[in-house]
């Protein structure tokens, strides 16, 4: 495929996003559509991660021939790209948008965006490895921009502003995905694997005796209930911290201050 290549020659500006395909001549196969190609990419991607995803693979997913997918797509990276924009589309904008202030339309956004993360492992390890401009991206970017500029922050502080809160819930929606993913291949729900991950080091005295600066803290977090209700109860108050400290540096940079 000649855009393969060309993704090779320039991979800073490289995007399905950003290319004009020429239609193929004739019609592609009967039941087959670039919409359910990546539906089933996802599905796949879900269940099996990046590393198993292949057009082989994917072709015998839809019970076609991998040439068959070459009618809509050119490359593996073609289909990631298409399949990273359509679990954005899962961030519900309308309840963002219904948000009393700032503060409830960031906080829908984080908690939407992180249960996103959640649902599909395999999207942190693309940060950084695609241009991310589809149309749904593109449309939560800019309610983020919206909500963050809503703050009353100067321009110049805003971007810091979405930085500090969407990379936090980046690392914390990626950290509680591999987490959960990680259960699964031990055979146990989140609960279980949690509680025997303590419990393992908890039980070994020489390694007790290392971290006895933390001890009220491992106690804490053994005897305070199920692992969702930490996550949930963790993400929510690192969310208030955030917050807070926005509406302390709005005060700081307000003119005269």
């Amino acid at each position: 495929m000649v855009k393969a290549a060309d993704r090779e020659k320039n991979p800073a500006g490289s995007s399905v996003w950003l290319e004009r395909r020429a239609a193929r001549s004739g019609g592609g196969p009967a039941g087959l559509d670039r919409e359910r190609i990546v539906a089933a990419s996802v599905r796949m991607l879900d269940r099996d991660g990046l590393g198993k995803l292949s057009m082989r693979r994917l072709a015998a997913e839809l019970g076609v021939t991998a040439m068959s997918l070459y009618w809509y797509v050119d490359t593996k990276d073609d289909i990631i790209e298409y399949a990273i924009d359509t679990v954005y589309a899962e961030i519900d904008l309308d309840a963002v948008a219904a948000g009393a202030d700032w503060r409830e339309r960031l906080r829908t956004l984080a908690l939407h965006y992180r249960r996103m993360l959640v649902r599909h492992p395999w999207m942190s390890p693309c940060a950084g490895q695609y241009l991310n401009i589809g149309p749904h991206a593109i449309a939560v970017g800019a309610r983020i921009q919206e909500t963050i500029r809503d703050t009353g922050l100067p321009i110049g502080r805003q971007p810091s502003a979405m930085s500090a809160v969407f990379q936090f819930v980046y690392g914390y929606g990626t950290i509680e995905s591999q987490f959960g993913r990680r259960a699964v291949e031990a055979g146990m729900d989140a609960d279980d694997f949690y509680e025997k991950s303590i419990k393992a080091f908890r039980d070994d005295p020489a390694f007790m005796e290392s971290v006895k600066p933390m001890e009220d803290l491992l106690e804490e977090r053994a005897t305070h209930g199920s692992v969702s209700a930490i996550w949930d109860r963790d993400f929510a108050f690192a969310l208030d911290i955030l917050v807070s400290g926005i509406e302390a540096m709005v005060d700081r940079e307000a003119p005269g201050t």
